[in-house]
């Protein structure tokens, strides 16, 4: 890694710091014994600074000195063990003795994916602590775990997308055996681990960059963060290597099976290939050679070129994006919220779900009224449905509204069985978020952990975000949105897991796993060469659908479901069902099919072919 520090060969520490707008660096160690031993660094051509040293080994802290004044952590530092504004430690990849030389990963096709965030998962809110979860995720069916962001961050408390030192993992979650023991662990039972990764923007506290390496930044372009970070302007060409050697970084030396790229539409590179392209070009030529690495995207513009295959059905970038456009056609139809983003989809959601499932994006080029019917995403049709990540939640689904609240606290329970049971049984791989398997009652909340008038800034603009809806308009009701920064905001998101004992949320966690085996034991083995093109749906009525897949085995799955409250009365030949029934809800479903009837909130699965 050219950045940062590295323990080389013979025992000796190499550092190396990119500061084009610095005129000297020096290196300082920190000992509490000792005190601090100030080594001056060699300047280098293109701002680099560089020092080669035996006054340091494994362990040893340190940071920069700046122009003889500013302090500043490296921002390339492997670990921070007194948070952002401390000083690094020197670690040894080596020390970590790897034993899963045999695990290749798994093909995408498999993929289960359970969202968690490390400090909210539970009571400890460590590595150890999920650690300690892995069997259980097992018996449920998940083959994929995906971790909120674990990038440094100010404070004791972060959702993880205000990180700063993108190499180090957070202090408060453990030191970077217990990631790594983590990945192994998980490994061994077959779970691959995802990382969520942030490459649009630095947090607001703990970011030295601007004060010695301001052409990390552009004011060509702006994101909702300010300056965008300058990804094809005038030396573009480190920070573009800082962030493909972070995504390299995380797939290497921890041993991680993917990453999963925040909002990249946030991300503006003119350049060509752009950023997106080359790191993904990086990763394939890479850690991709030798075992699956699976490269997921966030991208609100909908572009489905960075999704597509090559001849044999691989994926020559990235495998698949989380699919925004699904989660709110079914939310729509599930609680008839239709504000904000959700008044896209509010005039027709079946149809809306209807075009997910059948050909990925809601939105392929039409104009997005929300978004001042600017024109949104890109035709997706040719695409494989398995390169869209369908789910009910995630961190941002629950934790951007004002109350964090879980979507089984807002409606009937055999509304969100008949919705459950479309998302896990369909094609697209799905994403469960930590606790909603078993219809967790905490919420999850916004929380972070800032000071001063950041702290101030923040928990005001969080509230002003909501005065724009009907129910908080009055500032007083306002005042009720739980403060971000308070501790019990936090302690308040934590699951319980003591919860699962009780019938209710054991009989939801019961649903799920059985769901779950059937995915696993009757449609994933399917889903190997499936093609796009291959999928159709018909609406029956306003808020019912009849969606049939041409699988890759030649196999044909098909759904009936009536997602409404009002039963549904059909007489059309071509839509009698024929084949093996996976899976019906309710339980009198297939009485009412003969009488060719969909009750209110009712699902079916067949499967026709060779292979049922």
């Amino acid at each position: 890694m050219p950045f940062g520090a590295e323990l080389q060969n013979d025992g000796r520490v190499r550092f190396r710091l990119w500061a084009p707008a610095a005129q000297r660096v020096d290196l300082c160690l920190v000992d509490r014994t000792a005190g601090e031993t100030v080594l001056p660094m060699a300047a280098e051509d293109g701002g680099w600074f560089t020092l080669l040293t035996d006054r340091a080994t494994n362990g040893s802290r340190y940071r920069y000195r700046v122009d003889n004044d500013l302090h500043v952590p490296d921002p390339a530092a492997r670990f921070q063990p007194e948070d952002v504004h401390g000083p690094s430690q020197v670690i040894d990849p080596g020390s970590w003795h790897w034993n899963d030389a045999d695990w290749r990963g798994r093909p995408w096709e498999e993929a289960v994916i359970y969202e968690l965030h490390v400090g909210a998962f539970s009571a400890e809110g460590n590595f150890a602590a999920v650690k300690k979860r892995l069997d259980y995720l097992v018996e449920l069916g998940v083959t994929a775990i995906e971790l909120m962001p674990v990038a440094d961050f100010p404070g004791s408390r972060n959702w993880g997308y205000d990180g700063v030192l993108p190499f180090a993992p957070d202090s408060s979650y453990g030191i970077p055996d217990a990631l790594k023991d983590l990945v192994q662990s998980a490994h061994q039972k077959g779970i691959m681990v995802f990382l969520d990764v942030v490459y649009n923007h630095f947090g607001p506290d703990g970011n030295y960059l601007h004060a010695y390496a301001p052409e990390f930044f552009t004011e060509r372009h702006h994101t909702p963060w300010g300056a965008a970070l300058n990804f094809d302007g005038k030396d573009s060409e480190t920070v573009r290597q800082f962030f493909i050697h972070n995504a390299l970084y995380w797939l290497e030396e921890y041993h991680l099976d993917g990453l999963r790229l925040d909002a990249v539409h946030a991300i503006v590179d003119e350049s060509s290939p752009d950023i997106l392209e080359e790191l993904a070009e990086a990763v394939q030529q890479g850690p991709g050679r030798d075992r699956y690495v699976h490269l997921v995207l966030e991208n609100d513009h909908n572009a489905a070129h960075y999704l597509n295959r090559s001849e044999s059905g691989s994926s020559r970038q990235y495998v698949a994006q989380w699919n925004d456009d699904m989660h709110h056609a079914m939310h729509i139809l599930l609680t008839a919220e239709r504000g904000g983003y959700y008044a896209d989809y509010a005039d027709r959601p079946v149809w809306y779900l209807g075009r997910c499932l059948t050909e990925g994006f809601g939105y392929q080029g039409e104009p997005s009224p929300y978004r001042d019917d600017a024109v949104r995403g890109e035709p997706s049709r040719t695409l494989p449905l398995t390169a869209f990540v369908s789910f009910l939640q995630n961190h941002d689904q629950v934790g951007n509204r004002a109350f964090g609240e879980r979507i089984s606290s807002l409606i009937d329970a055999d509304a969100l069985r008949a919705m459950v049971a479309v998302m896990l049984l369909a094609p697209s791989p799905p994403l469960l978020f930590m606790g909603e398997e078993f219809a967790a009652e905490q919420p999850f909340l916004f929380f972070c952990d800032f000071n001063d008038d950041l702290a101030v800034a923040v928990t005001e603009g969080r509230r002003r975000e909501f005065a724009r809806f009907e129910q908080f308009a009055d500032p007083k009701v306002r005042e009720t949105i739980p403060d971000p920064n308070a501790q019990d905001t936090f302690e308040r998101s934590k699951l319980d897991w003591n919860d699962v004992r009780a019938s209710l949320h054991n009989d939801w966690l019961a649903f799920y796993r059985r769901l779950l085996a059937l995915r696993h034991n009757r449609i994933m083995p399917l889903l190997s060469g499936m093609q796009g093109n291959t999928a159709a749906f018909v609406q029956l009525g306003e808020a019912s659908l009849r969606v049939q897949w041409h699988l890759g085995s030649g196999s044909v799955l098909i759904l009936l479901a009536n997602l409404g409250e009002a039963p549904v009365q059909y007489t059309e030949a071509a839509l009698t069902t024929t084949g093996d029934t996976l899976f019906t809800f309710p339980a009198s479903l297939p009485d009412e099919l003969a009488a060719n009837r969909l009750p209110a909130w009712s699902v079916g699965w067949f499967l026709q072919g060779e292979s049922a």
